[in-house]
Formats: C-alpha cells, sequence, structure tokens
C-alpha cells in the first residue's frame, strides 16, 4: 500500500529528533544513517605533539568500541572498566560515560556487570559497544548484557526518576540462566550499593534475553532508531558458545519496543534464527520511498529486508509482527540452509552485513561479505533500488563493487560519492550512481570504524592508531594522517563545530584553532 505524500510529511515532522545547535544525538544522519555532517570549519589537521588543534582528551577504560554521540551539552561514549572511576564499582562492568561536552569532565556513568554464565555472551573486558540515542532529556541504549535502557540524561543529580527504581541491585554481578534468563536471587547480607550524583538513572529496563527470548552473543552493537512513539532495534541474538549452532532459533531479530515505557510492541515474523551465521550486527535504517515510510534491516542470515514501520499502538500484551514489504539477497549463490558447517571456511559460506544499510535518493548502499572471524575472503559494497516490493534479489541490484576480503563498514555517501573502508586497511571513493571506484587508500590498519564526511573530508581510523583525513573528492588528496598509537575502533563524530575521535584508551576534541597546553591538565576523571 502507498502513503500519501501529506501522510509521509506529516510522520517526518512528527519523527524530528531535538537538537541543540549541531548536536549529533544518534549515529549518523536522522534515520537515514548516512554520517554525513553539513558542519563547517573542521580541522584539517592536528598535532598530538603540539596540541594543535586539541581543544580536550578525556581518559576512557582500554577498550572503547563505541562511537560517541554529542546532545544538548553531553558526550556519552560506551567503554570498559579498566580505568574505574567509582570505588563501588570495580571488576568486569560495562561503562556508559556521560561528559561535559566543553571540556570532557566526568558527570555521570552506567555501571553494568559482565554476564558471567557464559563469556561468549557478553565477552570479558569489551566494555559497552553501543552507541546511545538521545531525545530531550533522554537516552535509549542497548547495555552489554543485553538489556534495552531508558536513562535520564541528568543521570542521578536530579534524583531518581521512576519507574524504575533498583539501579543499585543492577549493579550487581548476578548471573541470569537459560533459558528464561531471570538473575539468580541476592543471596542474603548482601550489600547492595547506593547510588550517587555520578551515577546512572534508569528510567525503564527491558531485559530481551529474559522478555524477548534472545540469545547475546560476544556483546550487543545496536544503534536504536526513534521513529514518533517507538524504537526499533537490533537484538544481537547470535550462536552458541561452540558457534555451529542456535539455541534460539526462534528469537527474534528486529523488535520494536515503546519509548516511554519499553513495552514490547513487535517483531520481525522472518525465522531468521536457524540462518544467522554468526550474530545479528547491523541496526535498522528508515527513509521514505514514493511517500511509503520503510523500515530497512539487513538480519544476520545476509539479507536485507524493508517493513512497514507500526501504524498504530497493539492491545497490552500483544506483540505485532511487522509487515515485510521487500526482501533481498546479496549474495544468492552461498549457501541457506545448515550454514554453520561453513564455519571456519575461508573459500565459501554464507555472507553476513557487520554495517548498517543507508537510505540515499531511494536507494540502498550497503556493505558485507564473508564473516570477519569466521566466513570467507569476500567483501562488497552493492546499490540497491528500495522502490520494489516483494523478493527483489534477482530485480534491484542496481550494482555491485568488490572491496578487498571482510567489511565492518557502513557506507556514507555525499554528492554523488560512497565512501566505505575494508579490513584489509583500504579506503574506498566509488561513484553513488554507476560503483565505479574513483580511487582507494591502502593504510596502515584495518577498520572496524566506518568514514565520517563533513567540511569537504572524509575522517576515519584504523585498528592500528592510524587516522586519516581525505579530502571528499573524486581525486585522492590524504589531507593528513596522524598516528595516535592507539587503536581506533570507533567511527568519529562531529557537533557544534567539534570532531571527536575516540581511541581504545581517551576521548579526543578536536577543534580548529584550540592549543591543548602540555602542562594543562587533561579533563578530570
Amino acid at each position: 500500500m502507498k502513503f500519501p505524500l501529506a501522510l509521509a510529511s506529516g510522520a517526518l515532522a512528527l519523527l524530528t529528533l531535538p537538537l541543540t545547535a549541531a548536536d549529533q544525538p544518534q549515529w549518523g544522519q536522522a534515520w537515514s544513517r548516512n554520517m554525513v555532517s553539513a558542519e563547517r570549519g573542521l580541522p584539517g589537521s592536528f598535532d598530538l605533539e603540539t596540541g594543535k588543534n586539541i581543544q580536550w582528551i578525556a581518559p576512557l577504560g582500554t577498550q572503547t568500541h563505541s562511537t560517541p554521540v554529542v546532545a544538548g551539552g553531553r558526550v556519552f561514549i560506551g567503554t570498559n572498566n579498566e580505568n574505574p572511576r567509582d570505588p563501588k564499582e570495580i571488576g568486569d562492568f560495562g561503562i556508559l560515560l556521560c561528559l561535559d561536552e566543553k571540556d570532557g569532565h566526568f558527570l555521570w556513568q552506567l555501571a553494568v556487570p559482565k554476564r558471567t554464565e557464559d563469556q561468549y555472551f557478553d565477552w570479558p573486558k569489551t566494555g559497552m559497544a553501543s552507541p546511545v540515542t538521545v531525545e530531550g532529556d533522554r537516552a535509549y541504549f542497548v547495555d552489554n548484557r543485553g538489556e534495552v535502557l531508558c536513562l535520564d540524561v541528568n543521570g542521578m543529580a536530579n534524583g531518581n526518576d521512576g519507574p524504575y527504581q533498583d539501579e543499585g541491585l543492577h549493579m550487581l554481578p548476578r548471573r541470569a540462566l537459560p533459558p528464561t534468563f531471570q538473575p539468580d536471587p541476592v543471596p542474603p547480607g548482601t550489600a547492595i550499593p547506593s547510588p550517587g550524583p555520578t551515577d546512572a538513572d534508569i528510567i525503564w529496563l527491558f531485559d530481551m534475553p529474559a522478555s524477548a527470548g534472545t540469545w547475546p552473543h560476544d556483546g550487543a552493537h545496536s544503534s536504536i532508531l526513534i521513529l514518533g512513539d517507538y524504537l526499533y532495534l537490533n537484538t544481537g541474538t547470535g550462536v552458541d558458545n561452540t558457534h555451529r549452532g542456535m539455541r534460539a532459533p526462534d528469537a527474534p531479530s528486529l523488535i520494536v519496543l515503546d519509548k516511554k515505557t519499553g513495552r514490547y510492541v513487535a517483531r520481525d515474523d522472518e525465522h531468521i534464527g536457524p540462518n544467522i551465521f554468526h550474530a545479528t550486527w547491523s541496526s535498522p535504517s528508515y527513509g521514505v520511498v514514493n511517500g511509503q515510510p520503510l523500515i530497512f534491516f539487513a538480519g544476520g542470515d545476509g539479507i536485507i529486508r524493508a517493513f512497514e514501520p507500526i501504524k498504530k499502538s497493539p492491545a497490552t500484551g500483544e506483540v505485532l509482527k511487522l509487515k515485510k514489504v521487500w526482501s533481498f539477497d546479496p549474495d544468492p549463490t552461498a549457501p541457506k540452509e545448515d550454514v554453520h558447517r561453513f564455519t571456519s571456511n575461508r573459500q565459501i559460506g554464507p555472507s553476513d552485513i557487520y554495517g548498517m544499510p543507508v537510505f540515499y535518493q531511494n536507494r540502498i548502499y550497503v556493505a558485507g561479505g564473508g564473516d570477519v572471524w569466521w566466513g570467507k575472503n569476500d567483501a562488497w559494497l552493492k546499490c540497491i533500488d528500495a522502490t520494489r516490493t516483494g523478493d527483489v534479489s534477482g530485480t534491484a541490484e542496481v550494482w555491485s563493487a568488490p572491496l578487498d576480503r571482510h567489511v565492518m563498514s557502513t557506507p556514507a555517501i555525499s554528492d554523488g560519492l560512497v565512501f566505505i573502508a575494508d579490513t584489509m586497511r583500504k579506503v574506498h571513493c566509488i561513484d553513488a550512481e554507476t560503483g565505479k571506484e574513483y580511487w582507494s587508500q591502502e593504510t596502515r590498519g584495518d577498520f572496524w570504524a566506518s568514514p565520517l564526511v563533513a567540511d569537504g573530508k572524509v575522517y576515519i581510523g584504523t585498528r592500528k592508531g592510524d587516522f586519516w583525513i581525505f579530502a571528499a573528492s573524486k581525486e585522492k588528496k590524504v589531507l593528513a594522517m596522524v598516528d595516535f598509537k592507539k587503536g581506533i575502533s570507533a567511527t568519529a563524530t562531529v557537533a557544534n563545530g567539534t570532531l571527536f575521535v575516540a581511541t581504545m584508551t581517551d576521548l579526543y576534541a578536536l577543534r580548529e584553532g584550540a592549543l591543548l597546553k602540555k602542562e594543562a591538565p587533561t579533563a578530570v576523571k
């Protein structure tokens, strides 16, 4: 069914996220997931020795895979607890930090103990990998335990808002064994921590393993998409600890929650579980195609699907099934059954998708290929016509461009150019209309991060710590390369004239004309 253009425009008006100046309240441009910013006057270089164009540096943990998000004068970033800030929270916790945007000083943190029943549920010392999504005074987030949280952006500084009141209990390490994943009772006499003004304030919590039957794997990576009153997110469900089977084959891959209450509203009905090769890494995106709003989602089975958004609130307790509009298989000759027999096979096997599908001018741009840890040596970037319906695997591909081995990045599209990076240490510039490659650049390290395009520049860092700045043009021009000497997993973010770059151990705020003096202290812990 086609939606009237007036209805689609009205829906978009209702979906507008409130911004302060040029905040970046979620991963990528609102809904499309295109990591392109209209900011200007950004640094084309910076110097770690002299402090040139460095505004502040904030210490993190020892593993930081979360992309920073900036909203309302605050910077949110996930890390681990190897640099503890609170004596009551010592040990292997996932940490979400809230820092002051002006100078990087510490405001509050969410500390979540690691799952202990199986290290593959929540890989040790990985920390928090998901970026937050901020709307007004609420931050929505998936923690390392696979819980969806609604947080007060002010933390506990303005009191403990409800209905959730068990923040102290939530800080305790507790096992939650399958199949129900209900936490063990707290032993008698256990001292329950008392949250203070520098702790997070949880408004509501939805436990995906316990309430949606998911099976976490390695660590959650989910960027929540807000549309009206609903949250759309990938569940992170994946394989068991053998990497050769699914213990929750019926679990959803894409779910919808009510943003005000955390109520479970809807799920996919695609039976993706048995064909998930590793886990559900990719977050959903959104676009309006010929007047019809659509949710785009790349499942752990390597298939891209488009769904209709929720149109009405279901009855209490009812979980709706999302209606599929089209599906596209980017690797139609790959195995579709008993996929785990190809685990560790670097020659043949299914494809999976880590990055997000990006919506741009009625097309979807998505990168995928063999799994970086367990799959075949194959990678590609594809352009898909988003205007079709039904099974469009044989008809919707506009073009396909080969990449080098594995790919974990989300493409960024600007002025008819697509920028993408792969794990074979290359950044590529490709024509968005034809798939022709204009240039590539070999670097020192492989890429887990995605490119950011802003101010005519492309920013991206590698797992070796070399951070690259290119001109966003058909002609290859390297503007700068800075060696942080610490790995970079996170995608750079720009907000309010400042570029934020997270290494594994520190968050840098980079601003044209700033000067960080060596003798000056860095951000307060």
